[in-house]
């Protein structure tokens, strides 16, 4: 440390070490505080534009899936075995292929050049497409160039959502308060709800509003070009994000290995560890909030329609239940602790919660129940899980690890649930096996999570 001139007055002895006191406490200060304590006005800009954009992701994803039945028509004409074949490894592609390739891609330019400037692409990789969804050509007009055009733009839109998450998610924690990390990084989870109600709504509106033929000629696209308006407000928003100075002074002077390697080698405990974690508790979501509906209206015990208004009220709920829940593991008890304690009850109460929906014949009161009490458990990690994932990897590859892990478990494993579920009733012949599946979903995130170090209550690595 820098040493004062030795002074021989007794006074001016005393001012000296009074001085070299207080420069001991700010170096120490200053290792323990993060470089970049942002101002309330900048903080909340920040939060805005990492929630912004993951608002514009899922609100297209759920647009598109909702709107399916009746674009699919447009431009996979059943009488064109071509174009089937184009749709159904054009959307296998899409969603199991270029989303882990999207994160490995996101993950190392953010590890190499930052944060912002990798939400920064993302969000306009985002933005072009979904107006492009908007104006494609329709079969009728471009023969079989409009099927693998609308491919094309779905490959790049399940690229960029490789990247939008986990690296929104990880520039906001690692910019967050340290004792609001939970909260702050909750609003990447709440932009995806968000965004997927706003998905939901818009396709309800226009189905409603406009009836088959109109909605099938050209009313379809309207969603679509309102959602590249949301796009452009996301891009407006992000453009004035800055790297932030934690990353800066970190990432000078560092050896040019990749992040992507390192997430692998050197850090491979961590990554196995989160993509464990993000595939099990992956599994439980897509039970509850994809799968769920489904299952009820496969048994016979609710028809599609009430299980699904059911299903999206309660999404309604999770959103002020993620940043509550959240503070809980930046206030009270560690985010690992806290996190394994709702998946492990998730994961123990899943037979009953299901054989109760069964026994009462799907009574209205047993399906309320079960999805309040399943998504008020899953509110936890929904909330908690950004800030767990962040502080899981050092900086070096944090976000290469963070979007692997995150993409692989929750998009791969995650979205083969369904599927997944299908197969062991069919196989089993039980109806309950989904239930089954939670449990040991919920088991196996259970210990992951007492296998992976709590730093909830230290500064990022």
């Amino acid at each position: 440390m820098f040493r004062l001139p030795h002074l021989s007055h007794p006074v001016a002895a005393n001012v000296r070490e009074a001085l070299e006191r207080g420069m001991t406490a700010t170096a120490d200060t200053a290792s323990l505080t993060p470089p970049d304590q942002p101002e309330a006005p900048e903080l909340r800009h920040r939060i805005m534009a990492g929630f912004i954009g993951n608002v514009v992701e899922w609100y297209d994803f759920a647009l598109y899936g909702y709107l399916a039945g009746v674009i699919a028509p447009v431009f996979f004409p059943s009488n064109d075995p071509t174009a089937g074949l184009i749709a159904t490894y054009g959307i296998f592609a899409a969603g199991f292929l270029m989303r882990p390739l999207g994160a490995a891609m996101f993950g190392w330019f953010g590890d190499r050049y930052g944060r912002a400037r990798t939400m920064q692409i993302s969000v306009a990789m985002m933005a072009l497409p979904t107006l492009l969804l908007g104006v494609l050509p329709t079969y009728d007009t471009a023969g079989i160039l409009a099927p693998i055009l609308l491919v094309l733009v779905r490959l790049l839109q399940g690229l960029s959502v490789g990247g939008e998450f986990s690296s929104s998610a990880t520039y906001l924690v690692e910019t967050a308060p340290q004792n609001k990390r939970g909260l702050t990084g909750s609003w990447a989870n709440i932009g995806s709800m968000t965004g997927s109600l706003l998905g939901v709504g818009a396709a309800a509106l226009v189905t409603n509003i406009f009836d088959a033929d109109t909605l099938a000629a050209w009313a379809w696209r309207l969603p679509f070009l309102g959602g590249a308006l949301l796009g452009t407000t996301a891009i407006l928003m992000r453009r004035n994000l800055h790297m932030s100075e934690r990353f800066r002074l970190h990432h000078e002077g560092r050896e040019d290995t990749s992040p992507l390697l390192e997430a692998f080698t050197t850090n491979r405990h961590e990554t196995l560890l989160a993509l464990v974690f993000a595939a099990s508790y992956g599994t439980c979501f897509y039970i509850a909030f994809v799968y769920l509906p489904e299952w009820l209206s496969s048994q016979g015990l609710m028809d599609r329609g009430p299980a699904l208004a059911i299903n999206t009220a309660m999404t309604v709920l999770v959103i002020p239940a993620m940043p509550l829940f959240a503070i809980v593991g930046d206030r009270w008890l560690p985010r690992r602790i806290w996190i394994g304690l709702a998946l492990f009850v998730l994961g123990l109460s899943a037979w009953p919660l299901y054989e109760w929906m069964e026994l009462s014949n799907g009574s209205l009161t047993s399906v309320i129940a079960v999805h309040a009490f399943t998504f008020a458990l899953l509110s936890v990690p929904l909330g908690s899980g950004p800030a767990l994932f962040a502080e899981i990897f050092p900086e070096r590859d944090r976000l290469s690890g963070y979007s692997v892990a995150f993409n692989i478990g929750v998009g791969v494993f995650g979205g083969l649930t369904p599927m997944i579920a299908t197969s062991l009733i069919a196989a089993t012949g039980a109806a309950l096996a989904p239930a089954f599946y939670m449990a040991a979903a919920g088991g196996l995130a259970t210990i992951a999570l007492a296998l992976t170090p709590d730093r909830s209550r230290s500064p990022l690595r």
